[in-house]
């Protein structure tokens, strides 16, 4: 294969990530990695580095249009943020001296559970009361909706501090934007709202993935020949994906995806049980 055709194969399949990853909510990690470890046969250390910077690239562009909208829980992001950070670093600390046979294991586990966090029925109440911290930490907000602004309460803030923690860890380790458990974090545990939940959970990837990708850029573990064609595909195609949102039926879209995904996560757990990475 010429280095022209992978390139065009590669920026085809970052665009197909960036679509798919935007209009259900996962990050485009979850195809990236795939796609660079079981078709091109990529150290999936490289694969992780790659996608990390796609995840910084996509999260800067999307978080800033939820911010400007007032969406986004800013105050609640950075505050969870030095729990992902933390766990972040420590994550991609341990990628580095584990056995890609595992690490593979491990992301096709988490895709399994992605795939069934993105069915889950969502948490769409907002609470009047929330709990001492919350308010001692001024953590309540409220959000713009089109029958006027919405005021939410949050609850277990130590508990959701502590999942997102986990969430950082895995991923440094993985490379994925972990947007699956902090959603869960936020919208099942801390019970805010599912829009407040996915557009903060946003905020916050690319602040990770940063904290990630500083590791694995001293590890030497970030290629520009593989970066390049993969952040531009990412882009392109979030960027279509925001614009076809409004005109797809985003039910139909995510069993399709979680099918997509379960059998690529069965893939990837086969053939690092069988050291094929």
């Amino acid at each position: 294969m010429t280095t022209l055709v992978f390139c065009i194969i590669l920026l085809a399949g970052a665009y197909l990530a960036g679509l798919v990853g935007s209009l259900t909510g996962l990050g485009g990690g979850v195809v990236i990695i795939p796609l660079l470890t079981l078709i091109f046969h990529i150290d999936i250390r490289y694969a992780i580095g790659a996608a990390l910077l796609a995840s910084i690239a996509t999260s800067s562009g999307a978080a800033s249009a939820y911010v400007k909208e007032g969406i986004t829980n800013i105050r609640l992001g950075m505050f969870l943020e030095i729990a992902t950070t933390i766990g972040a670093v420590v994550g991609a600390l341990i990628a580095v001296y584990t056995p890609t046979n595992t690490i593979a294991i491990m992301f096709g586990s988490i895709l399994i559970f992605s795939a069934a966090m993105t069915l889950r029925k969502k948490n769409q109440e907002a609470l009047a009361e929330g709990s001492k911290l919350s308010y001692l930490l001024k953590l309540n907000n409220s959000y713009p909706t089109k029958e006027g602004n919405v005021e939410y309460k949050l609850k277990n803030v130590g508990a959701g501090f502590s999942i997102m923690a986990v969430a950082g860890v895995l991923s440094g380790l993985l490379g994925i934007g972990s947007g699956a458990l902090k959603v869960l974090a936020m919208d099942s545990t801390m019970r805010i709202p599912f829009k407040v939940s996915t557009t903060t959970s946003n905020f916050m990837i690319g602040v990770t993935a940063a904290a990630s990708a500083v590791v694995y850029l001293q590890r030497g573990y970030m290629d520009p020949g593989l970066a390049f064609p993969v952040i531009l595909g990412v882009l392109g195609g979030a960027f279509t994906g925001s614009k076809l949102l409004t005109r797809i039926d985003p039910k139909a879209l995510r069993l399709i995806f979680c099918l997509a995904i379960t059998f690529v996560a069965v893939e990837m757990i086969y053939n690092g049980y069988n050291h094929k990475f």
